[in-house]
């Protein structure tokens, strides 16, 4: 009887290892999904109030920025006819010039700042005109007076000393493009390569997008995002929310109103994302204060609770580019 049940238990054991060996083999861990990432963005650069607002914002988040700088605010009234736009006289622009010499050092002192700090420094051309009609000779000549006067902005000004390492900077840290009224045209599309960029952020999509490469320029788009209580779609960009809100008129008495709004469209396009595929979200702003500054309390807000998150990255355009180019083709989705 002994031997009988040390049999029954062997065979039993044979069984269950048998058992064991002809069961499916476990399922491969699901793959992680990639960080959440969030493209923000301001354009003209030009307030030094803002500057340091949104710098500051960037040091409690952790985010990075990038600024599209039109260059015309490092031109004082006694030095702007160093620019001249194609088919205009010199000293002409659409958004005016800096005010002073030294409000060109106090900028040129953030810039050197925020490049310091790992934020991406880019181009809005310089007198922010609509160039759809312009030709490729012409987007080459902004692009030109853009890197002319970035590169001797100090030496234009009669600005000293200009910081070691600033013609460098110049000369090679702009990479990315942003067209003044988001109006683009094949000309500009052959000047950019030729211009030495590497991105161009002008495009609109129905939504958040992936940005493809298309003849060595990668190529952004501010999506729509549902917005307000029937849900409409808007560019997430502020000027376009201050056009919705209140028909780009101020309404400092609903500035409240108007930023939960924006803040519940951001949360909302984000949360889309965050819980899908994790495709880049990108939002646009001006350091202009629209609606008694409805949007950029929105933005702080929304920065404020994401950008902190540790599946979450808050990058610059120019990060984005360098990431992928480096072989992470899947940044942020």
């Amino acid at each position: 009887m002994p031997c009988l049940s040390r049999v029954v238990a062997f065979s039993l054991a044979s069984l269950a290892t048998a058992g064991a060996a002809l069961a499916d083999p476990p399922a491969p861990p699901m793959p992680a999904k990639p960080k959440q990432v969030v493209i923000i963005s301001f354009d003209s650069a030009r307030d030094i109030s803002q500057w340091k607002r949104s710098r500051a914002l960037a040091q409690r988040t952790g985010a990075h920025f990038t600024y599209f700088l039109s260059c015309v605010f490092l031109l004082s009234p006694e030095t702007r006819k160093e620019y001249t736009a194609p088919g205009k006289t010199a000293g002409k622009s659409n958004i005016g010039f800096a005010a002073s010499k030294q409000e060109v050092a106090d900028r040129l002192e953030q810039i050197g700042l925020a490049a310091h700090e790992g934020h991406d420094i880019a181009s809005h051309a310089c007198g922010h005109f609509d160039g759809k009609d312009w030709s490729k000779a012409d987007w080459l000549q902004e692009f030109g007076s853009f890197k002319h006067i970035l590169e001797n902005a100090y030496a234009i000004n009669g600005i000293v000393p200009e910081p070691q390492g600033w013609r460098y900077f110049a000369r090679h840290a702009v990479v990315g493009f942003r067209a003044p009224y988001l109006s683009i045209s094949k000309a500009l599309y052959e000047a950019l390569p030729t211009g030495g960029y590497q991105f161009d952020a002008s495009g609109v999509s129905q939504g958040p997008a992936q940005p493809p490469t298309v003849g060595g320029i990668t190529r952004f788009s501010l999506p729509q995002i549902p917005e307000g209580p029937k849900s409409r779609p808007v560019i997430a960009m502020d000027y376009n929310l201050y056009v919705r809100h209140s028909g780009g008129f101020e309404r400092p008495s609903k500035a409240d109103e108007f930023a939960d709004r924006t803040y519940q469209a951001f949360r909302a396009a984000f949360d889309a994302q965050y819980r899908g595929k994790r495709i880049p979200l990108e939002l646009g702003f001006h350091f202009t204060l629209m609606n008694d500054g409805a949007y950029w309390n929105a933005l702080e807000r929304f920065a404020g609770e994401v950008c902190i998150e540790t599946d979450v990255e808050c990058i610059s355009f120019r990060d984005y580019v360098s990431r992928f180019k480096a072989g992470e083709q899947t940044v942020g989705g």
